[in-house]
């Protein structure tokens, strides 16, 4: 590969100062980033790595990042997830100069990047929005409350789950979400004739019957998946996202509505040791057998914004935290960021959001770095 020079233009700074972190960044929209004192570099963006030449290009930004800076990390940071490129180059890194490693969880990385582009180190609740992450309990994660301070975390409630009929191939095929849905709803009987035009109808039925290969996540980016295939917006997607793009475009186009009345519930206490549940099963029922489509997509928008308002409000107050971030790829929707971010606005909560980085996972480079620099420095 020619080499290409490297831009160290607005690093990002940082409230503390620290021993050097390299921080290798996520699966999806990777970057890496290096600290040097209290300061963060994020390299450019490499793609995704499930492609050799991302590969390398991740391998030649730590090489010319580090070399640029005059650094030599003490700390390598990754992702949680064992099968990420980014992990096992994390490692092998470490294990061949004998460097400490840190896992990071998913979306901990996500609120910390916001943290650390705001200096923020008091205590906040996250609230982070995606496709999915893995979970400290293994499970993929995507629709999280955390308690966040410094290099620790506390999982304070998740979205209901919902299963996914072949594992990331539902991420694929948002009418798979949907069947998940239909199922839920104590209609498997009718999945078969209700997505018969998709291949492989009858098997998914079976498949959520009996339980088999359907992991359940918490992610809002799968409930979007949901709605759309539901409404029949998009059954397969071509790209990452162009299920939730559609539903936001097919929104704006209508315009707002009210909030369904009985669209979601909040169940459980998270000061008692119980997680706090958003469960939108009853939105995802009324979308089932509508047929207005515009309408549901924007229905859709205005219920879960209200149900987050409420369910973030409410366990922010049973903590007494007054600052919330916003993160994950979900905030890419200018509906859901804008009009949520007024609304916890309204009811007095500081809201940060992403501003130097994009919410997205080429922010978990930073987010990883900040919380290895603070653990390094206790």
């Amino acid at each position: 590969m020619q080499n290409r020079k490297l831009c160290l233009a607005n690093p990002i700074s940082l409230p503390v100062s620290g021993a050097p972190v390299l921080a290798c960044g996520a699966w999806l929209k990777n970057t890496v980033c290096v600290t040097r004192g209290r300061w963060a570099y994020v390299s450019q963006l490499h793609g995704n790595l499930d492609g050799a030449d991302a590969r390398v290009r991740l391998e030649h930004s730590v090489e010319h990042l580090c070399a640029s800076l005059g650094v030599k990390p003490e700390v390598v940071a990754h992702d949680l997830h064992p099968d990420f490129y980014s992990t096992q180059f994390a490692q092998s890194y470490a294990a061949h100069r004998g460097l400490r490693t840190l896992a990071v969880q998913h979306h901990h990385a996500h609120v910390a990047s916001v943290c650390a582009e705001h200096g923020m180190i008091a205590p906040v609740l996250g609230l982070a929005l995606d496709g999915m992450g893995m979970g400290m309990d293994g499970a993929p994660w995507g629709g999280e409350l955390l308690r966040v301070e410094g290099n620790e975390f506390q999982r304070l409630g998740h979205l209901d789950f919902l299963a996914m009929p072949g594992g990331d191939r539902a991420a694929r095929e948002p009418w798979r979400m949907a069947a998940a849905v239909w199922f839920k709803a104590g209609r498997g009987e009718e999945i078969a004739q209700r997505f018969s035009s998709w291949p492989g109808a009858e098997t998914v039925a079976a498949m959520l019957s009996r339980g088999l290969n359907c992991p359940v996540t918490s992610s809002m980016g799968r409930l979007f998946d949901a709605a759309a295939g539901l409404l029949g917006v998009c059954g397969i997607q071509d790209f990452e996202a162009q299920a939730a793009v559609r539903l936001q475009s097919l929104a704006q186009a209508h315009g707002s509505v009210s909030p369904l009345s009985d669209g979601y519930r909040i169940m459980g206490n998270s000061l008692f040791g119980q997680s706090s549940v958003l469960d939108f099963s009853s939105l995802l029922a009324t979308l089932m057998d509508c047929r207005a489509t515009s309408y549901g997509a924007a229905l859709f928008h205005s219920t879960v914004v209200a149900g987050l308002a409420e369910w973030v409000g409410r366990v922010a107050g049973e903590h007494h935290l007054e600052c919330i971030v916003l993160s994950g790829g979900c905030f890419h929707n200018e509906i859901l960021k804008r009009t949520l971010s007024d609304r916890l606005s309204m009811i007095g909560l500081q809201v940060l959001v992403a501003q130097q980085m994009q919410p997205d996972d080429s922010a978990i480079s930073l987010g990883q770095a900040w919380v290895a620099l603070q653990q390094a420095s206790q």
